[in-house]
């Protein structure tokens, strides 16, 4: 039988400007309490690449690098039911409330989605929640988790430049 997981609590920044969306935390993310620590899941390399600091920097350290660019962490399912961590085993999904959200922090320009699953469950479930001017950019990249193998660090990189149009650089 599948445990019903609850998602980590959003790390949002005053001036988010660009919200990375996963889909529901894994088991090592949720035993943690730190989103993308699993050694393997690229998140964490990427961003350090991408802002130049120090991957393994304590988790703190990390979440601040992120702030000073103006983005914040959070997951499109505020619960589901899952066996072990891969978003295919997730089911019976409930949405966070992102029109609250979205309407408390307006200056947000864009939703980037940590992978297909995080995209497919917002468009599903969220987006016909939201009034047509509340919807920011929405950008689908590939997921960093070490289960989305078809794409090596490099190429997934490459797709996450994308982000920084929207980052306070």
């Amino acid at each position: 039988m599948a445990e019903r997981l609850t998602s980590l609590a959003a790390v949002l920044p005053p001036d988010t400007r660009l919200l990375v969306l996963g889909s529901m935390p894994g088991a090592a993310s949720l035993a943690a309490q730190q989103y993308y620590a699993h050694p393997r899941n690229a998140f964490w390399p990427i961003m350090g690449q991408l802002f130049d600091f120090a991957y393994d920097l304590p988790y703190p350290q990390r979440l601040m690098q992120l702030q000073a660019q103006g983005i914040g962490l959070w997951d499109v399912l505020q619960s589901c039911e899952r066996q072990g961590s891969l978003d295919s085993a997730i089911r019976a999904e409930t949405p966070n409330d992102f029109a609250s959200l979205l309407q408390q922090q307006p200056q947000i320009r864009a939703l980037a989605f940590n992978g297909a699953k995080a995209a497919q469950s917002f468009r599903k479930l969220v987006l016909p929640t939201l009034a047509p001017e509340q919807v920011p950019a929405l950008m689908q990249l590939p997921s960093t988790s070490p289960a989305h193998a078809s794409l090596n660090l490099t190429n997934k990189l490459k797709a996450w430049q994308s982000i920084c149009q929207y980052c306070i650089l």
